[in-house]
Order: C-alpha cells, then structure tokens, then sequence
C-alpha cells in the first residue's frame, strides 16, 4: 500500500472556480480565526472545486476524504498495520492533516459511520484536539490546520442526517447550481464547447431540475453538464451526450428516462 506525503496533497495550479457570492471571504474569515465549515448544497453544484480552490489560495494542502457507510473513525485517523512481521502505526488522513496543518474535507460526511463524528467534534470546537484512543494520545492541531464537511440536504433523512450537536460547530455556507448565464460560461470554460450549445445544455438542465421530486430525485448536475459537454466538443451527437452523461446519471426508471431524452431531443 503506497502512502502519500502531505505535500502531494499540494495543489500548485490554480483552479477554475466562480464565486457566486461571498463565499470565499467568508471562508477566508473563518480559517484565520480556525472554525470548521459546513458546505450545503445539491451533488455536483461546485463544493469540492470551491475546497480545491480555497486550498489552492491558502497555500495548505488538501487532503479530501469521499465518506460512506463504511468509512470507520479508523480509517480517518488511522490504525496499526503489520508489515514485514512488524505492527507498525499509520497515520489515517485526518491524522496527517491535524498534524502538518493540512485541509482535511470530508465530503458527504452522512454517508459515514457515527462513530466518526464523535473524532471530529473536539477538532471541530475550541479543544482543537485529535483523541487517538488506540494509542492513547491527544494531538493538538496544528495552527494551520482546518476541517470542512459537506452534505446535500436533498438526501436528508431520518436515518441521515446531521445532528445538531455537529452542525452547530460550524459555520454553514450554501451552495447551489449557478445562474443561467455564469453556468453557461462554467460549461464552456470546462469543455470547450460552443457558447450556444452549451446555452441550450444549460436549458435543459433547468428543465430537468424542475422535475426533481416529480420522478427525479436531483435535477441534471453543473458536474454533468460538464461531462454531456467535453463529449460534444469531441464529436459526439448532442441527444446521444445527454443521454449517456446526463439522462442515464439521473434515473433508471424507463418512463421517467423517455420523458428526460424527450426534454434533450426538443433542444438539439
């Protein structure tokens, strides 16, 4: 098992990201007086590439973990391997960020196990400390060190959702799919496609995301907009893109299917 160096977790070129409102000073705020954030919003609407860009800005490295119902307080802050006939302790990649004064984002942070939380509650509040029970230490965070999570409140449930206890550790930023045109201008700066397909791409995402909760659960992503754009700037017929990048993504129910690639077809 390779293991990776904080400092390839260093993201050297900037990334492309358009604010849509205040979010960067507030976040810039919040990590000079070291309080955690909570990132809301719908799948693929930019979290992950606002934390890369913020990453990128403050000049810390970025360690991002992809939670889910698996993912044990272990796996964070790590665990004792046996290597060579030897037990040796790793660091998890919570661990490595409290220590070197990393970012560590643990994204979609309902998808993990209980037990997770209640490692990140005294990271996450003035104690600023990490309890490793295994080896019964306490790590004291690195002053540079910060923790941002996120969750999509369209998936909230009773079995998944974020206790007050956690939220109210954090200062919240919401996010949400761009206007029309700053959108239309994200598509074409990711794909390279032409401004007026990825206009009418833009549309279509509209219209499916007017159907969420009446057959869809999510409207079509900026993230898949995206993806239906690189394959048409490739060449690839435009009902064809949306179908396979964006209809197929957002169900499988048959009718509800049709009634998507009806939406692309009246559009290309």
């Amino acid at each position: 098992m390779r293991t990776f160096k904080l400092d390839e977790y260093r993201i050297d070129d900037e990334p492309y990201y358009q604010p849509t409102g205040d979010e960067i000073e507030l976040f810039e705020a919040a990590y000079r007086n070291q309080l955690p954030v909570l990132l809301k919003g719908p799948t693929g609407c930019g979290k992950t590439r606002f934390m890369e860009y913020m990453a990128w800005r403050l000049k810390r490295p970025l360690i991002t973990v992809s939670c889910h119902d698996d993912l044990t307080a272990s796996d964070l802050v790590g665990r004792y391997l046996i290597k060579g006939g030897e037990t040796s302790w790793i660091d998890g990649p919570l661990t490595q960020a409290v220590k070197a004064g990393g970012i560590c984002y643990l994204d979609e942070i309902v998808e993990a196990r209980k037990d997770t939380m209640v490692v990140i509650h005294p990271l996450a509040d003035d104690r600023r400390v990490l309890p490793i029970e295994k080896l019964g230490t306490l790590i004291e965070a690195d002053p540079e060190f910060a923790i941002a999570i996120s969750y999509n409140p369209g998936y909230q449930s009773v079995l998944k959702d974020l206790k007050q206890s956690t939220r109210q550790r954090f200062i919240a930023l919401e996010f949400d799919y761009p206007d029309a045109t700053l959108e239309t201008e994200i598509v074409v700066r990711e794909s390279g496609l032409e401004r007026e397909l990825a206009g009418r791409l833009v549309k279509f995402a509209g219209m499916t995301r007017n159907l969420k909760g009446s057959g869809l659960e999510e409207g079509a992503s900026t993230r898949l907009l995206v993806h239906a754009a690189k394959l048409m700037a490739a060449g690839v017929n435009p009902v064809s893109a949306c179908q396979g990048a964006i209809a197929q993504a957002l169900t499988d129910d048959p009718e509800m299917l049709a009634s998507v690639n009806e939406l692309s077809s009246s559009l290309f």
